[in-house]
Parts: structure tokens; C-alpha cells; sequence
């Protein structure tokens, strides 16, 4: 049986713990208590918003140490609890720089989401080069010593990362799956699971945001590990492009939700093609501001982190050549549009006004037999718009289907909350599995993104509803 643990994130006031001082990293006290930051929105919903930070900018900058304090109440370490962090040579363990962002996250009364304990890379080549006893072993010791370390310090845990490949939901060819089999999942949450049994214990992966084979696959994993009682989270990295939220991200969320289990958007960066102009920033705003409200909305998405704290920062140039500014902050610590649209989603309504003034017109419905729908253009940019709807029932409904055409250019680019024929100049589109039963008199939403021509209006079509 599953249970969902407290988080047991606590504010602490004027103290400093003596590793911390010794660092020169003294408490915050600008604690985000107001919805002006990222971090006060979050904590009045109760949702994680975090970010994933290094060692060294943790040490040598004040600005970036601010931040962190005040705009997060969740850290990951980037790379100082992974396996060549913490246990370069075989049972030579070293903690400096993982304790001491465990440290500083105490001292600002911040969570930790531990990462990893196994993973196909940045695991030394000694545990690479081991035999499958001598490897099951070594990583039962790893898992064993690392969390017992941080027992009762670390709210949860990424057990294993990236365990399947991207080609057809098979599994991944690591040296770990040739020397254990499948097996050493299974043995890793197991080991994990009785050395913290207070920990969540999370599998994580990218590009399983939408419903695929990759995410297929995770889910039969998952089912599996609920079945012994091993699996509390499964973690959502969202290494994402631009313009690209998958539109079966929230019902891909949601059916892992199903098994009892909670989500987690983990890794968060949205990449762009460099350099960035404002209207792609702007697009990139909407981006995130989907993929913050999707964890917003969904009971158990326990919160967001962002991977990395200023676009300098970020894993991507070095790993995709001429993409970048993927995060919520410039080098100089100077606030993104992305920033304000994480804001926005996370319930503050203070965020900067955007560039071009929104369209409230709301299209007038025509007479229905069972339901109503009606369109608004939320968010207009020069090449492009974000779009709301609402059908509600005029009756109990089993489904709905919803159909207009589009008088210009305007074409959508993705979809959330709806499927089916949604690319064309007519637009046929039906309930998911999650929105489609509604009571008489009760509303449900979905909404969408559009491409247009540059500078031209975006229009608000009559919408015909029909029910299932």
C-alpha cells in the first residue's frame, strides 16, 4: 500500500548550522512569506518549486545564493549527489559538497530532492568495469551508505534515471542491464526503499512526457514496482523545445497518477534556437507557463524544478550546439519572461503585463442540444496566440465534441485537454479520458496554442458543441 509522506520542509529562523558557517554561507532571512515570489506562490498552494544548483556557484556567489533562498523552497544537487560526486573510487566516499547543500536547503527551510543513485553515466568506471555479483553488490553498498547518510534530510529520491532508451520503449543497453538484466531496478528501489523507508522514492526520464512507447514502458515499470510496494514518484525531467509541450502531457500525467502514484516535473528547461528574439522568449514564456500549470492543477504533481538557475548555467549549449537560454533567469540575474509566466501559473496574478495586450472577446455560442462551447484568446504574440476554452453541460454528459473553422491562417501548433482532427482550418476535437463526464450545469476547460501570420489578429471563431 502507498502512502503519501509530509513534506518536512520547515522554516528556521537565525540559525546557521556550523558546516554551513564554516563555508561562508549564512541563512537567508528573505524568506518568500509574500506571492511575489516564485517560491511564496508555491508555498501557498503547497507545491515544490525548485531548482536544481551547483556546488560552486552555491560557494562563490552571494547573488546566486540569494536567489536560490528566496525564489525556491526545493533544491536538487546538479551533480554533487551523483555516484562520481559521492564514491569516485571503490568505498572511498567523500560528502563535501552534497552535505553542504543539504546544509544550506536546512538552513532556509528549503526540501531536497535527492539525485541519483544509479544512472549510465557519471558512474565511475571502476563499478562499470565490476563483474554482476561484484556490480550488485557495490551498487547495494552505494545506495545503503548515501541514504542512510541522509536519512530524514532528503524528502525523496531519483532511484533510477534513464533506464529506458528512446527507441520503441525498449530498454536501455547500460552496463548495468548487460551485467544485472532488468533486475537491478528492482534491487536498486528494494535497497532504497529499506535504507530511508521515509523517502519517496521516484524513477525519472526524459522525453516521457507524452503518451509513447518511452512512457509506455515506464508505465509498465511503474506498475510493477507498485505491485511490491517500491515506487512512490515517477519523475518528469521536460528537457523540452520550443513550441513543443506534448499535447498528452496532462492525460500522460494523470494515468500515472491513476496507479497511486505521484508525478513530478523534475529537470525543467525549455531550449531555443540561439540567438533568442522576443517573440520566441515570449513563446517560451507560454511554454512554461503550460508546464508549471499542469503540475499546478493536478492534486498529486508534488511540484516543478527548474534545471539550473540562470541560462549560463544550463547543460544545453554544451550538449546541443546553437540552442540555449532555456531557464528562468538571465546571466545577470535579471528576470525572464518565462519567470512571470511560472509566476502566473503558480496562482500569483502579479506577474508584468505582456508585450501586446490580450484579447478578451469571447466567441458568442449558438443554440445547443446538450452543451455549449466558447473560445478566448489569452496570450497574443506576433506570430502566434494561446487560446482558452470552456464547454459547459447543459445536461449530464458522457463526452463532448466540439468543431469551428478558422476564417485566416491561424492554425494550432499543440493541444491540452482535447484530441482528435485539431490541425486544419476546420477543427474537430473531443474530450480526454479525464474531462468528458460532466454533471448538467457543470463546465470543464481546454485550451491550445496557435501559429498566424506575423502581426495579424488573432480571431475568435463560433464554436459548435456536440454531445458524445
Amino acid at each position: 500500500m502507498l502512502f503519501h509522506r509530509q513534506r518536512r520542509r520547515v522554516l528556521i529562523a537565525g540559525v546557521v548550522t556550523v558546516a554551513t558557517a564554516a563555508l561562508g554561507i549564512g541563512l537567508s532571512t528573505q524568506f518568500a512569506g509574500a506571492q511575489t515570489t516564485l517560491r511564496g506562490a508555491a508555498d501557498e498552494i503547497g507545491k515544490d518549486i525548485g531548482v536544481a544548483v551547483s556546488y560552486d556557484q552555491l560557494m562563490n556567489n552571494a547573488q546566486y545564493r540569494n536567489i536560490v533562498a528566496t525564489e525556491f523552497n526545493s533544491l536538487t544537487a546538479e551533480n554533487a549527489m551523483k555516484w562520481d560526486a559521492t564514491e569516485p573510487s571503490d568505498g572511498n566516499y567523500t560528502f563535501t559538497q552534497a552535505d553542504a547543500i543539504v546544509d544550506f536547503a536546512e538552513d532556509n527551510g528549503q526540501t531536497v530532492h535527492g539525485h541519483t543513485f544509479v544512472w549510465h553515466q557519471q558512474t565511475p568506471q571502476w563499478v562499470q568495469n565490476l563483474s554482476g555479483t561484484a556490480m550488485r553488490a557495490a551498487m547495494v553498498d552505494h545506495i545503503n551508505t548515501v541514504a542512510n547518510r541522509y536519512e530524514g534530510r532528503v524528502d525523496s529520491w531519483d532511484v533510477v534515471n534513464e533506464v529506458v532508451s528512446d527507441s520503441n520503449g525498449a530498454m536501455r543497453d547500460s552496463f548495468w542491464l548487460r551485467a544485472m538484466g532488468e533486475g537491478y531496478i528492482t534491487t536498486a528501489f528494494q535497497t532504497a526503499r529499506a535504507a530511508d523507508p521515509n523517502a519517496d522514492l521516484y524513477i525519472n526520464d526524459y522525453s516521457i512526457e507524452a503518451d509513447n512507447a518511452k512512457s509506455d514502458r515506464i508505465y509498465t515499470i511503474a506498475q510493477g514496482l507498485v505491485s511490491q510496494g517500491l515506487l512512490d514518484g515517477v519523475g518528469f525531467q521536460s528537457h523540452l523545445i520550443l513550441g513543443q509541450v506534448p499535447s498528452t502531457m496532462e492525460a500522460n500525467l494523470q494515468r500515472f497518477v491513476d496507479l497511486g502514484l505521484k508525478v513530478r516535473i523534475t529537470e525543467l528547461d525549455i531550449r531555443i534556437g540561439m540567438p533568442a528574439d522576443s517573440s520566441e522568449l515570449a513563446r517560451q514564456a507560454q511554454d512554461y507557463e503550460r508546464v508549471v500549470s499542469i503540475c499546478a492543477e493536478l492534486a498529486d504533481c508534488t511540484g516543478v524544478t527548474v534545471w539550473g538557475l540562470r541560462d549560463g548555467d544550463s547543460w544545453v549549449p554544451g550538449v546541443f550546439p546553437g540552442e540555449g537560454a532555456p531557464l528562468l533567469f538571465n546571466d545577470d540575474f535579471s528576470k525572464k519572461p518565462a519567470y512571470n509566466s511560472v509566476l502566473n501559473a503558480l496562482g500569483d496574478g502579479t506577474t508584468e503585463p505582456p508585450t501586446s495586450d490580450p484579447v478578451t472577446t469571447t466567441s458568442p455560442p449558438p443554440p445547443g442540444d446538450g452543451c455549449t462551447a466558447t473560445l478566448s484568446v489569452q496570450s497574443p504574440w506576433n506570430t502566434g496566440a494561446t487560446y482558452a476554452a470552456t464547454v459547459k453541460a447543459d445536461r449530464a454528459l458522457t463526452g463532448w465534441t466540439v468543431t469551428w473553422t478558422w476564417p485566416g491562417s491561424e492554425r494550432i501548433s499543440n493541444a491540452w485537454s482535447i484530441q482528435g482532427n485539431l490541425t486544419g482550418a476546420t477543427v474537430t476535437g473531443s474530450n480526454v479520458g479525464y474531462n468528458g463526464t460532466l454533471a448538467a450545469g457543470q463546465s470543464t476547460t481546454f485550451g491550445f496554442n496557435i501559429t498566424k501570420a506575423n502581426g495579424s489578429t488573432a480571431s475568435v471563431p463560433t464554436v459548435t458543441c456536440t454531445p458524445a
